[in-house]
Parts: structure tokens; sequence; C-alpha cells
């Protein structure tokens, strides 16, 4: 297909080349009926001319034997340069310059014919010789003796056909100029009109291509440049727009991504057309899996898939609760909500999940904590109370029963003190209710320092303890807390070791490929045992409050149950980890990693 500059272009030479050739031909009519006139008026004014000077007496004299007008005519033609012919009344020839002979012609030509009024008779015709057009004029004459005719004038035309020729020639000539000048000037007045046209259609289709930085290039003032002008205010107008929606996209992307509440949409047909990164964490799929599916098919939990089954049928906000046990076990508080859009037309519908796995195990914590806590302080209560009316009952009389009862009642109200001290200290650690005073802990000393406070203890079941601490190892850490984490470590490791046996604590400095060894963030205290160990279905929950794994020895043992407990909360409030690592019948290892500056 052709450009439009051009078809411009051709248009222009069609119409221009058009408009001289009309020209030229109505020129070139024009001149040739001027000329053709000029003609006819010269072959006329001759004709009467001689008409008017002509001596028929004279001429009659010189005839040779009947030959008058034949000789006449020679004579004329050889005079004038036309073909003389002399007809008869009755348009018989009676002599011809060109040869023909008296009598012919059956018919009077049509100039005759046209004399027979008495006014010159035209005609132009071509020579039976085809050698060209003819043009005659004729009037009627008085031959004096010799009688009445006519006498005729004929001129050849090929000296006008040949100028008309040439000047067709130049005229073509200089149309061929024209068309060129034309198509040149047309090119180039097409190229300035389509040429800032095609730099607007490059932009467009870049627009459309959501390049929108793209710009018409065009100094012109007139309607082009005007477009242009137009053309960029729009780009730029497109272009701050999709700026501003691609921010609120991104923004309204990044808020639905880091939401820690799933949100799923369903469309009026059903498919999944949204679904942020909490939603598919909590269903355990992909949105690339999901998106695009009805929510029938989707791999969605059923109680969900039921909730926005009914929720579609009552078009109304539904929520209920619902368990997830895959990919692990949530609780979930699920909320549907029917959209609309303009003039309440149905959209859909919009499902939020939260995860209130945290506020149902918190709950289920309190409830337990409760339990236990009733649990814990009844023991001691009713042996206080059981022994007390033992000895009001009687007893008292019997020093021996009286005091072994009364010591019973003094150890019972000590581990009381200390449940309830250990309870009071939890609570405030758990609300972040302890200040902590951070100071630089030498801990080669420190580690000294617990081991003699804890020798007494070991020393009853002889227990060994060893200690590996490097040089000049620092931490800054709230020295009193940090021993009350050691002292309940090493507490629980003499007590759940063997007689004989050995608790190790390790504190060494993290150093990490990248650091020199002088040069480390953290350090780690590992607190090992070699007794009894802790089976592996309870090591996950061993730092649960009143949790124990032998319950009839920790009693034994005077436990509360709620050291390890506090020793988490402890070294969570100094920014650090602690885990446990067991092997039944083996021994076990807390391993505590701290910063070394808070």
């Amino acid at each position: 297909m052709l450009k439009f500059r051009h078809r411009l272009t051709l248009i222009f030479i069609f119409f221009i080349g058009l408009s001289n050739i009309a020209a030229g031909v109505f020129t070139i009519t024009v001149m040739r009926d001027s000329q053709i006139h000029a003609l006819e008026e010269g072959l006329a004014e001759r004709l009467e001319m001689y008409l008017a000077t002509v001596d028929w007496d004279y001429v009659s004299e010189q005839s040779i034997d009947g030959e008058m007008f034949r000789k006449e005519a020679a004579r004329m033609s050889r005079k004038t340069g036309a073909r003389v012919t002399f007809f008869a009344a009755d348009g018989a020839v009676l002599g011809d310059s060109a040869g023909a002979a008296a009598g012919e012609g059956a018919e009077p030509p049509p100039e005759i014919e046209r004399a027979k009024g008495g006014s010159p008779g035209t005609h132009v015709r071509r020579d039976p010789s085809g050698e060209g057009q003819t043009m005659y004029v004729a009037m009627p004459a008085s031959y004096g003796s010799a009688g009445v005719g006519y006498v005729r004038f004929g001129e050849s035309m090929q000296p006008l056909d040949a100028e008309t020729r040439r000047i067709a020639a130049y005229f073509g000539a200089g149309l061929v100029v024209i068309l060129l000048v034309t198509a040149l000037i047309a090119y180039r007045m097409s190229l300035s009109l389509t040429g800032p046209i095609e730099k607007m259609t490059r932009v467009a289709y870049q627009i459309t291509n959501m390049n929108y930085r793209a710009r018409v290039s065009i100094s012109n003032k007139d309607e082009i440049g005007q477009l242009g002008h137009a053309i960029n205010k729009m780009s730029e107008s497109l272009q701050y727009q999709m700026n501003q929606i691609q921010e609120d996209e991104s923004r309204l992307k990044s808020v639905l991504d880091n939401m820690t509440s799933g949100v799923l949409m369903v469309d009026r047909e059903g498919k999944l057309v949204l679904l942020n990164r909490s939603a598919e964490e909590f269903l355990g799929f992909s949105s690339a899996e999901l998106l695009g599916q009805r929510y029938t098919l989707a791999k969605t939990q059923q109680e969900l898939t039921r909730m926005i089954a009914e929720c579609f049928q009552r078009r109304e906000p539904l929520r209920g609760e619902v368990v997830f046990h895959y990919p692990e076990e949530r609780t979930l508080d699920i909320h549907a909500v029917p959209m609309t859009i303009a003039e309440d037309a149905y959209a859909g519908i919009l499902i939020v999940l939260h995860d209130i796995t945290a506020i149902r195990r918190l709950e289920r914590m309190r409830s337990e904590f409760v339990a236990n806590v009733s649990h814990e302080l009844k023991t001691p209560i009713a042996a206080v109370k059981g022994f007390a009316e033992t000895l009001l009952g009687g007893a008292a009389s019997d020093p021996a029963t009286t005091k072994s009862f009364l010591q019973i009642i003094y150890d019972e109200s000590e581990r009381l003190n200390r449940l309830i001290g250990d309870i009071l200290d939890l609570s405030k650690i758990e609300s972040k209710r302890v200040p902590l005073h951070y100071s630089p802990v030498e801990m080669k000393t420190f580690v000294e320092n617990i081991f003699h406070m804890m020798s007494p203890e070991a020393r009853k079941k002889g227990i060994a303890l060893e200690a590996s601490v490097g040089q000049d190892v620092y931490i800054e850490a709230d020295e009193d807390r940090l021993k009350q984490i050691l002292v309940n470590l090493l507490s629980n490791g003499i007590t759940y070791s063997h007689d004989g046996g050995r608790v190790r604590v390790f504190v060494e400095p993290i150093v990490d490929q990248a650091e020199r060894p002088e040069e480390y963030e953290r350090v780690r205290i590992t607190v090992q045992d070699f007794g009894v160990g802790i089976p592996k279905k309870d090591v996950p929950r061993i730092f649960e409050r009143f949790y124990r794994v032998d319950k009839a020895r920790s009693r034994v043992s005077g436990g509360t149950g709620l050291g390890l407990s506090i020793v988490k909360h402890l070294v969570e409030l100094h920014k650090g980890t602690i885990r446990v690592e067991s092997e039944l019948g083996m021994g076990t290892s807390f391993v505590i990693e701290l910063p070394v500056l808070q």
C-alpha cells in the first residue's frame, strides 16, 4: 500500500498535470481555430480580390482550344500558391489547377452548395491522395460572355498542422518539465505535511506500547504543530496518570503482600482473581496454582469452599472460625463479604483470613496456667492444712512428732513461697516490667563465681562442675539476670544428672568466616549434662510453664516447673536465642547465643 505522502504527491501531479493538459488543449484548440479562421479569411480575401480584378475578355482571348479556365486556373495558382478551380453554374468543373478534367465530379462539392446562397462557401476535408487536409473557399462569379459559375480557392493545411504539432511538442516538453518540478515540489510539500504526521503516528504507537515518555518534536506553529503539542500534552497527562496508577498499584500490592492477614477475591463467575502472600501461606499453594480457577475446583480447604458458596447464595457477610490442618495446623478467623461496584452491581466476594492461632494458643495457655497454678498451689496447701489439723487433733503432745510435722509445714510453705515468687517473677518478665541494667561481664570470672555458689549443691550428689571459657570473652548484659539464667540451668543439670556425674559449661565467641577471631558479635554459652535426658516428644514443650517430663521426680526435687520458662524469657530480653539438644539417657545441652553489645 502506497504511503500517504506518495499518494498525496500523485494527487498533486495528477491534478496539476490534468489542469495543464486542459489548458494546453484549450490553448492549442483556440490557436488552431484562430489560424484556421485566418486562413479562411485570407483565402476569401484573395478570392474576392481576384474576382474584382480579373478581365474575362482578356482571359477569353488568351484561351487556346477552349482551355480558358484550365489555363487561367494554372496561372492564378502560380501567382497565389493556392489550388484554383472554376465551376459551372451546375457545379461541373470547368478548369482546375490540380489537373482535374472538365466536367469531372458527379455532384458539386459542399463548398459550392454553400456558395449558391450568394455568400462564400467554406469546407475543409482530406484530399483523396491522403496528403492531409485542404481548406476550400468558393464564391459565385460571372465569367463575362462565357457565362456564370463559381470560383474556388483551396489551400493545404499541412503547414498549419505542422505548426500545431510543433506547438503541441513544445507544450508536451514543457508539461513534462512542469510535472517533474511539480513532483519535486509536491513531494517536498507532502513530506512537510506527512513528516510530522508520521512522527505523531510513531509517538502514538509508542504511547499504546506504554512508553509514555515519548514526545513529538515539532517546531511548527500551524495546526499540525498544535496537534503535536496536544499529543505531547496528552502523553504527559497519561504519563502522570500511569505513574499515579502504578504508585497506587505498587502501594496496594505492597500492602497486600505485607499484610499478616490473608486476602482472597472471587469474581462473580466464581473464579479466584486475587491471592496475597499470607493467603498462599495459609492455603499451602501458590497464586499460580489457584488464580483463574473456580473456587470449587481450586485446592482450598473444604470449610473455606463451603463458606464461599454460602456467601454466594446468601449475598451477605459471613464470619466463621476454621481450623486448617495443611500445610500446618492453624486456627483462622474467616470473613467473607460480598462486593458491589457502581449501581450496586454484584462483583464477587472478598475473603479475609485472620490467623488467630497464637490467640487461641495463648487462651489455652492461660487456661492451662490457671489450672496448673491451682494444681501446684493445692498440693502444699493441702499438706500444710493436713498436718496442722493433725497437730490440732492431739499430735502436738508428742514433741518429736510435732517437730517433724512443723518441719514439713515449713518446707511446704517454703515451696509455696518459691512457687508464688517464680509466678510473680515470670509475670514481670513476660510483661517486660523487669528493668535490665547492662554492664560489661567478663565471662571467665563470672562462671567461676557461679560454680563457687553451686558447688555445695553439686557436692551433695558428687557432681563435678567443669568450665571451658575463652580468655577475654566479654558480653554486655544484666549480670544478675544472666546469673539467674545460668543458676537455673546448672541447677537443672545437677538435679537430673546421676550421682557422680558431671556438668559442663562452655563459653565461646561465634566467629564468622568473614571476621577475624578478635572481632565477633555474638557469644555462645552451652550448659551440658550427662543425665537422664529428655524424650524427643517432650523437647518442643520443655520451655512451657509448669511442664514436667517426670512430674514425680520434679516434685521430689522441689522444682516449680517455671525455671526454664523464666530462662527463655530472660534470654529473649537480652535479644538472644536458646535451644535444647537432648537424647534420652545420654544427657541434655542448653545452647544460648547472646549478642556482645545490646
